[in-house]
C-alpha cells in the first residue's frame, strides 16, 4: 500500500509539473509537434535506460497485450495529448492544470460502468466534488467560445486518458517500462509524422531539448510510476492519487508563467482537493472468493503467493505460477488479484 501510494504521488507530481512547462514550449512547437516530441522524449529516454531496467524481474509483454496497447496508444498517446495542447493554447496554464482533475472521475466512471470495478458511496461523493470543481474552473472566465473550446478540449484529453488508464490496468502486471516505451515511441512517431505532413517545423534546439526532457520526466517516468501504482492500488484509487497532479501544475504556473489564481479558481481547487481526500479515506473489505488462476508477473511471496521453488528465491521475481481457489475476508483494493463482482 505505502509503495503504491508513493509511486502514485510521484507520478502525479511529475505529470503536474509538465503542464505549465509544456505551455512554455507550445509557441515554438505547435500542438502536433509538441505532442510528438513529448512522447518521443518519453520513449527515447526509456530506451536509453534499457540496460538498467528490471526486465529480468518483470513479466515480458505478450501477444494478448496487443489490443489494450493499441487502445492506449490511440486514446492516451495520440488523441489526449493533442487535445491537451489545443486546450493549453486557449486557457491559462493554471486553469488547464486544474481542469486535468476531470481525469479522475472520468476514469472511475469507466472503471465502474464498463470495466467492472466497484465504488463506495464515499468515493462517489469524492468524484462528484472533483467534477464540480472542474465545471467551476471551466466557467470562471465566462461562457465565451474561446474559453469553452479550450475547456472542452482539456476535458476531452481527460476522457482519452481515462480510457487509457482502464486499458493500462489490463497490462499492469507486465513490465511497465516496456509498456510505456512501446506506447511512447509509437505515439510520438505518429504525432511527429502528422506535424511534418501539416508543414510544421521542428523547434529550435533549446526548445527541442526542453520538450524531450519534459517528455521523459513528465510522461515517461510519470507513466511508469502510474502503472506500478495501478498494479497495487487498482484503477479507481490510483486515479484519485493522480488527481493531485493538477495542483502541482497550478502552483508551478505562478513562477513559470506569471499567472495569479482567481478566487473562483482557488475555491474550485479546494473543492477538488476535498474530493481527493474523501476518496483516499474510503476503505473496502468483505468476504470474497479467488478462483484458481495461472499467470506471469513480478511478485514476492505473500498470502497470495505461497508456492514452492526448486531453489531459494528472495525478493521480487517473475515466473508462471498458479493461484489456488481461496475464500477469505480482508481489506483490499481492486488490484490485479481483486477484480471480482459485488
Amino acid at each position: 500500500m505505502v509503495r503504491g501510494v508513493a509511486c502514485g504521488l510521484g507520478a502525479a507530481l511529475l505529470f503536474g509539473l509538465s503542464t505549465p512547462l509544456a505551455k512554455l514550449l507550445l509557441p515554438e512547437s505547435g500542438p502536433f509537434m509538441l505532442a510528438g516530441l513529448l512522447y518521443m522524449g518519453s520513449g527515447l529516454g526509456l530506451l536509453a535506460l534499457a540496460p538498467f531496467d528490471r526486465a529480468r524481474i518483470e513479466a515480458p509483454l505478450q501477444r494478448a497485450d496487443t489490443g489494450p496497447l493499441l487502445g492506449m496508444i490511440l486514446a492516451g498517446g495520440i488523441a489526449a495529448p493533442l487535445l491537451l495542447m489545443f486546450g493549453l493554447g486557449r486557457l491559462p496554464g493554471s486553469t488547464a492544470s486544474l481542469l486535468l482533475n476531470l481525469e479522475a472521475p472520468f476514469t472511475i466512471a469507466l472503471a465502474v460502468a464498463v470495466f467492472g470495478e466497484s465504488l463506495s458511496r464515499r468515493e462517489v461523493a469524492g468524484s462528484a466534488a472533483i467534477l464540480l470543481g472542474g465545471v467551476a474552473l471551466g466557467m470562471q472566465d465566462g461562457p465565451g467560445r474561446l474559453q469553452l473550446s479550450g475547456g472542452l478540449a482539456v476535458a476531452g484529453a481527460c476522457l482519452g486518458w481515462a480510457l487509457d488508464n482502464n486499458l493500462s490496468q489490463r497490462v499492469s502486471l507486465h513490465d511497465p517500462v516496456a509498456v510505456v516505451r512501446v506506447k511512447s515511441l509509437v505515439a510520438g512517431a505518429v504525432n511527429l509524422a502528422v506535424a511534418v505532413a501539416l508543414g510544421h517545423r521542428f523547434p529550435p534546439l533549446p526548445a527541442l531539448a526542453g520538450a524531450l526532457a519534459v517528455g521523459f520526466l513528465g510522461y515517461g517516468a510519470s507513466i511508469v510510476l502510474h502503472l506500478r501504482a495501478m498494479r497495487e492500488l487498482g484503477t479507481a484509487r490510483q486515479s484519485a492519487l493522480f488527481a493531485t497532479a493538477p495542483f502541482a501544475g497550478a502552483l508551478a504556473a505562478g513562477p513559470l508563467l506569471g499567472e495569479r489564481p482567481t478566487a473562483l479558481g482557488l475555491g474550485a481547487g479546494v473543492t477538488m482537493l476535498l474530493g481527493v481526500g474523501i476518496m483516499l479515506r474510503a476503505r473496502h473489505g468483505h468476504d470474497h472468493a479467488h478462483v484458481q488462476t495461472e499467470h506471469v508477473h513480478a511478485h514476492v511471496h505473500d498470502d497470495h503467493h505461497l508456492h514452492p521453488h526448486e531453489e531459494s528465491v528472495n525478493g521480487a521475481h517473475s515466473h508462471l505460477h498458479r493461484h489456488p481457489a481461496l475464500t477469505h475476508d480482508h481489506p483490499h483494493l481492486p488490484d490485479a488479484h481483486h477484480r471480482h463482482e459485488h
